[in-house]
């Protein structure tokens, strides 16, 4: 009998359970997926502001474009700076860079003055701005309106429409080195209403506008004196020129730089030199 009921009992507490059994009307909860448990919150604001930090850090890009009513058409390629697509609302100064006589539209960009916006951009030294390179190539030939009539008359309108730029003189420049520049002396000058800073590297002055400078000059209203810059080779043929072209300047009190350098007239010069330029026409907004 009292093996029986010894038996009985340990039967009985090997049956029981060593934890209590949780009703059915309380499930355990499942545990939470480790995926979920990233902060949300940190995680919209970096999206909100991943696109302007990101395309801060990017360079600006270079597009080709053409007025094909002219015969030849007038092509030319504009450097748009960084975030210029996805900063809608802003407007830029713009600078327009003439190349060279028998080169064309990328002398420019060649010689290394994209390469220096975007450092400057991105580095935050300057402000962005947009540049284009007109093309003329077709110096030499008779037909059509001559450079100068397309860009002032057809080009910079065009531009104004097509991009988003800040269209007066104070936001406008124009520049160019060696018959470039020559078009930049006569445009700047002619018409100065339309650009307030000249850019003139390695001048060589276009025939017949030597004598016609003071004229422009006098025309020009005090308070509408364009800012220039001049620099030039001391072993340049056309330095005798610029020489006299920077004594009517300082004649007449028209503010400018002059800057004398060793060298010559070469794209070896002028690419030892770009950083400089781009450097100094931001300068002129980057003041501002």
């Amino acid at each position: 009998m009292r093996t029986t009921l010894l038996t009985l009992l340990v039967i009985l507490a090997a049956c029981s359970p060593s934890t209590p059994i949780i009703p059915t009307s309380q499930p355990i909860p499942s545990p939470i997926p480790s995926s979920t448990l990233k902060p949300i919150i940190p995680t919209l604001a970096v999206t909100s502001t991943a696109t302007p930090l990101t395309c801060l850090t990017l360079p600006g890009r270079v597009e080709e474009g053409a007025i094909d009513s002219f015969k030849p058409p007038q092509q030319y390629r504009i450097y748009l700076p960084p975030c210029y697509d996805e900063n809608k609302d802003r407007h830029y100064p713009v600078l327009y860079l003439l190349h060279g006589q028998t080169y064309n539209d990328d002398q420019w960009i060649r010689l290394g003055a994209v390469t220096a916006m975007d450092q400057l951009i991105t580095s935050g030294e300057s402000q962005p701005f947009i540049v284009v390179f007109p093309d003329d190539r077709y110096w030499n030939l008779p037909a059509g309106p001559g450079f100068g009539d397309r860009l002032v008359s057809a080009l910079i309108p065009y531009i104004d429409s097509m991009y988003r730029t800040i269209p007066d003189r104070q936001h406008r420049a124009i520049g160019g080195m060696s018959r470039g520049a020559g078009w930049s002396l006569r445009l700047g000058l002619t018409h100065w209403d339309m650009f307030g800073i000249i850019g003139l590297h390695s001048l060589a002055v276009l025939q017949k506008d030597a004598s016609d400078v003071s004229k422009w000059i006098n025309k020009i209203p005090p308070s509408s004196r364009p800012q220039i810059f001049m620099d030039i080779g001391d072993r340049d043929t056309e330095l005798l020129m610029a020489e006299q072209i920077e004594t009517l300047l300082t004649d007449y009190e028209i503010p400018h730089e002059w800057h004398l350098y060793s060298g010559d007239h070469t794209e070896y010069y002028w690419e030892a030199h770009t950083e400089e330029y781009i450097r100094w026409y931001a300068a002129q907004w980057t003041s501002q």
